[in-house]
């Protein structure tokens, strides 16, 4: 895999070209709130969402969704709106904030190293709350799911790699995976969608960014699952979606490739089957648990 370095770093957007103009103090929900908890001497924000049918009495569900380079929680919260979703299928979901560098903020997916954009340890802040989560609402530690846009989908990646004891199945929306790969403690399912267009994290990948296809050969294999896909497409608006399922894994997992034809750097507002980019994720995660396919 490449490097990502600072330079190439920077160059990361939000969730799209343009973001909504939103009051980050205006509560969208009365089951929506920002939380804070300080981790290293640092204060460090979420957005949580609480699905009504939560009891307190049933494990529940996880899905911790990160924002992309520049971007604010409440800004992809907004983009990337999981929120009804989660309302429907009964699922906890937090946008976590990453920490600013230079007045931007950012995920660090790699452990303390030249890779990353800071010295920020977000690995240790996302246990430090998964653990304050875990402390306030009876949460299934066995579906604790990470899914993310862009530099949020690094940190996805990063989560998979080295906090697998905590991740069971990942998600990555025009996204990459770094070069400081690990070894996860488990089969780990992913979910990758990636535009052909995206000029941001070429597809085809760059003498920074691994190619859409490295990284899925890499999970391939570490999942030991079949190397000849299952593929299936829609055309629909004028647009072209290629589905790649490589499944028989280990545990039963899969490695699953939504290709956007022409698809740009965003959070596709395109569908696929009738499912919404929130819902094929949220298909996708939900099969799996900490053991494999449910």
């Amino acid at each position: 895999m490449t490097c990502c370095c600072l330079v190439a770093a920077m160059i990361f957007v939000g969730c799209s070209a343009e973001q909504p103009n939103v009051d980050p103090k205006e509560s969208t929900s009365p089951n929506t709130n920002e939380q804070s908890i300080v981790y290293n001497g640092e204060n460090r924000t979420y957005i949580a969402h609480i699905p009504e049918a939560y009891d307190g009495a049933t494990a529940t569900p996880l899905v911790l969704n990160f924002h992309g380079y520049g971007a604010s929680a409440q800004e992809f919260m907004e983009e990337a709106d999981m929120r009804p979703l989660a309302t429907a299928e009964n699922f906890i979901l937090v946008y976590p904030q990453g920490s600013l560098l230079d007045g931007s903020s950012h995920w660090n997916a790699c452990p303390t190293g030249g890779d990353n954009k800071s010295n920020t340890d977000d690995f240790g802040f996302i246990e430090a709350l998964i653990q304050e989560l875990s402390s306030q609402y009876k949460i299934d530690q066995s579906r604790i799911y990470a899914a993310g846009y862009s530099n949020g989908a690094m940190m996805a990646y990063g989560l998979a790699n080295y906090k697998s004891e905590r991740i069971a199945a990942m998600a990555s929306v025009s996204g990459t995976m770094l070069d400081c790969i690990g070894n996860p403690q488990h089969p780990m399912p992913v979910l990758h969608l990636h535009g052909t267009a995206d000029s941001v994290i070429p597809y085809n990948g760059d003498n920074y960014y691994a190619a859409a296809q490295n990284v899925l050969y890499h999970w391939v294999d570490f999942n030991n699952t079949r190397t000849t896909p299952v593929v299936s497409s829609e055309s629909t608006g004028g647009n072209t979606i290629e589905r790649y399922v490589y499944n028989q894994g280990d545990n039963n997992v899969s490695v699953e490739h939504y290709k956007y034809i022409g698809g740009e750097h965003v959070w596709f507002s395109s569908t696929f089957q009738g499912q919404s980019t929130a819902e094929l994720i949220w298909s996708f995660l939900s099969k799996h648990d900490i053991n494999g396919l449910r």
